[in-house]
């Protein structure tokens, strides 16, 4: 596998220290130091594969650490805090991902059986060891960033093949489920993306779990298993992040964002984004800011050289 590892390292390594779309649908890389802000963010479901360095996040109260040769399946979109850290010889972290379409997941399951896993009250997120045949397709999609008048062609049966392998894996029950109507993963689904659409408004559990086809205890439990989050937990990661990331784009002052993403209170505002984050908002501004500039010089510094 060390000999697909290298060639994928070297494939990606004109990534960038942000989300670097590849020309490929759906594939997209990273690689260095990426700003604490940028990795505190709601993700989208995905397969992330991790080449060099490591990577945790941290969802609700579970952290998970994944290093080179492991990959990270996110089947529904979870308001995360991450954290990225060079290989012990100092090279840069380097990722790959495919965002998931569960459409594509769907046609697949005919031709794949049953994955073992998942069940009640399972969470939609988890890390598990690379294999060589999912390398190997990985391997053969990344080639075309090399030839890309052949990425039409070819990579949608590229996707498929990842797609397979990971439905094959030990977590190949979240893409199954995602793509599977009335499985309790699916459902949670339904409510996950009325409350991301919908964010600044006040919800009702009742109302979540009625979207959901669920008892309101089920729906509860459900969804706390599967985000790491209760249903109002979760809203208010989303509006604290949405929150930051309009207060350091300069979309308004922290008490008018306060109300924009549906607080009543700027304090109470104030008291749970220091909670999350661990300085108030104006504080935290000025820490992203500096931090922002010091990276700017240090590029700056480096093209002069």
């Amino acid at each position: 596998m060390e000999q697909q590892l290298r060639e994928l390292r070297s494939l990606a390594a004109r990534a960038e220290n942000r989300r670097t779309e590849t020309g490929i649908p759906r594939v997209a890389m990273v690689q260095g130091e990426i700003p604490e802000h940028r990795l505190a963010a709601v993700y989208d479901p995905m397969v992330n594969l991790i080449l060099t360095g490591s990577k945790t996040m941290t969802v609700g109260d579970r952290t998970f650490r994944y290093d080179p040769a492991t990959y990270f399946v996110m089947s529904v979109d979870l308001p995360a805090v991450g954290s990225v850290h060079p290989s012990s010889r100092g090279e840069p972290y380097l990722a790959i991902s495919l965002t998931l379409d569960p459409t594509i997941v769907a046609s697949l399951l005919a031709d794949v059986s049953k994955p073992s896993g998942g069940g009640l009250y399972a969470s939609a997120f988890s890390v598990a060891p690379v294999t060589p045949e999912l390398l190997d397709a990985w391997l053969r999609m990344m080639r075309l960033l090399e030839h890309p008048d052949e990425t039409a062609a070819l990579a949608p049966a590229y996707e498929r093949e990842i797609l397979f392998r990971v439905l094959q894996g030990p977590h190949g029950w979240m893409l199954r489920d995602i793509a599977t109507p009335d499985t309790a993963l699916s459902r949670i689904s339904v409510a996950i993306d009325w409350i991301r659409r919908n964010f600044a408004r006040e919800i009702r559990v009742e109302a979540l779990a009625a979207m959901a086809a669920l008892s309101v205890s089920a729906f509860h439990r459900h969804f706390k298993a599967v985000t790491a989050l209760s249903p109002l937990q979760y809203q208010k990661r989303i509006r604290l992040l949405h929150a930051r990331s309009q207060l350091i784009a300069g979309q308004g002052s922290a008490t008018s964002i306060a109300f924009t993403v549906g607080y009543e209170s700027p304090n109470q505002f104030s008291r749970e984004y220091a909670r999350l984050f661990g300085l108030p908002p104006s504080r935290d501004l000025v820490k992203v800011t500096q931090s922002l500039k010091a990276r700017r010089a240090e590029t700056d510094s480096c093209d002069a050289l």
